[in-house]
């Protein structure tokens, strides 16, 4: 129904004008310089005539931060936005708060919007913290009767008792974060939009805005919520829009939009190659596989079949250095963790070119999408590199090999136990 609709968005862009400075050649004729700011001073009389915003530089382009966005928000949902650096996250928080104008599209709003997009969004930094409160409460259309009303619950989230009344430009970013969610969480806002600044307070804080965001979503508010940590969107989002390069690439229930953006993240190729560190390290991966029991590399494995796992490193001195994987599934929930050091009677690190394997068993993992970090650390001392979710496979119940495969069933792993009749079983 569209009375359920918090939030339209309906063709959605938005466009910037990125200004190019030319390579200078060590020797330019003087007509060189006139003709290009003549150049220059005619496009920015345009721009400034069409009332674009001026751009320097030598040349320009069109750069589209979104484009052709579409989707819908109901009331009362919490939603997760994630994304790459630059894939748009932060822009369409901007559009949706009024901070900034779309090129193209449109969208709808239906209810009052509360932004916490950086650090002590809308605040004055000359005024105090009490005269902010205010200040905020007026810039969401509250009146003075219901911030007062609100005043002491924010004052004591945000605990800032006794520097309530000292001007917020010599509060330190924690206690800044503290108030600025403080306010925009406890004014009743119909739609509250949240970007990763809740990065910037302590872990008990963080506990306490989730769950001041989960007590929001359950009286019926709208949470857009944008975060790099998946774990916290799984835990707090029911549904997720990922972005890439400016468009929607999926939406959906959190687990299977957070899959999609693991996916994307990792190489296709059977066989994954590091690039090379931009500073040397005393141990390095060189490359990583799966292989089949027949030594092919593979991307896709039966659930009956073992999985070789390999990974390549190239080493100097690093004393009692080990190699280690962590396996994940799509959602990012981790399912094992394995290191070289596991086996006593294992291989050690060498110095130059090596490389070690493990194999998981088959009839382990049960069929789905599997990400694996690669690490090496020195135990209790260094952690000498570290790759996440850097390779991905499939395991799948299709075209079973050999021996019984075991059937359906809910959990992580689906290995096959034994079963006998104890000898402890106490007596009837």
């Amino acid at each position: 129904m569209a009375g359920d609709v918090a939030i339209r968005v309906e063709g959605l862009g938005k466009r910037y004008v990125i200004g190019h400075q030319a390579e200078r050649e060590r020797y330019t004729a003087l007509r060189d310089v006139i003709a290009r700011n003549a150049r220059n001073f005619a496009r920015g009389l345009g721009d400034l005539v069409r009332g674009r915003a001026l751009t320097g530089g030598d040349s320009v382009e069109d750069f589209w931060a979104l484009r052709d966005l579409e989707f819908e928000i109901r009331r009362g949902e919490v939603v997760g936005v994630i994304g790459r650096n630059g894939a748009g996250k932060s822009t369409l928080l901007k559009i949706l708060s009024r901070i900034t104008e779309p090129s193209e599209g449109r969208v709808e709003i239906h209810g009052r919007v509360a932004s916490l997009l950086e650090v002590g969004t809308g605040f004055h930094p000359e005024l105090t913290g009490r005269e902010n409160i205010f200040l905020n409460g007026a810039i969401l259309g509250m009146s003075r009767a219901e911030i007062r009303r609100k005043f002491d619950e924010i004052v004591a989230f945000a605990e800032i008792e006794r520097f309530l009344d000292t001007p917020v430009k010599r509060y330190s970013s924690g206690m800044y974060v503290r108030l600025a969610f403080a306010v925009a969480a406890h004014l009743e806002p119909e739609i509250l939009v949240v970007d990763e600044v809740l990065a910037v307070g302590d872990a008990e804080f963080q506990k306490k805005c989730l769950g001041k965001m989960s007590e929001v979503a359950g009286h019926g508010r709208t949470v857009l919520f944008v975060s790099h940590q998946l774990g916290l969107v799984s835990r707090l989002c029911a549904s997720a829009i990922l972005l890439e390069a400016g468009r929607v690439k999926a939406q959906g229930p959190t687990d299977a939009v957070i899959g999609a953006y693991n996916i994307s993240t990792v190489t296709e190729d059977a066989l994954l190659r590091f690039k090379p560190p931009s500073e040397p390290r005393p141990l390095q991966p060189t490359w990583a596989a799966a292989y089949t029991s027949t030594g092919a590399p593979a991307r896709v494995f039966r659930s009956s079949e073992p999985i070789n796992l390999a990974l390549g490193y190239r080493g100097e001195k690093f004393g009692s250095a080990r190699l280690g994987m962590v396996i994940s599934r799509s959602d990012g929930q981790v399912v094992l963790t394995t290191h070289s050091s596991d086996d006593a009677s294992s291989l050690p690190l060498k110095t130059g070119e090596g490389a070690l394997a493990c194999t998981l068993p088959a009839n382990l993992l049960a069929p789905g999408v599997y990400l694996i970090s690669y690490a090496a650390d020195i135990p209790m001392q260094e952690v000498l590199f570290r790759e996440d979710n850097a390779y991905s496979f499939t395991v799948t119940d299709e075209g079973a090999v050999g021996g019984e495969v075991i059937d359906g069933r809910a959990g992580l792993i689906r290995l096959g136990l034994r079963w006998s009749a104890p000898d402890y079983a106490p007596s009837a």
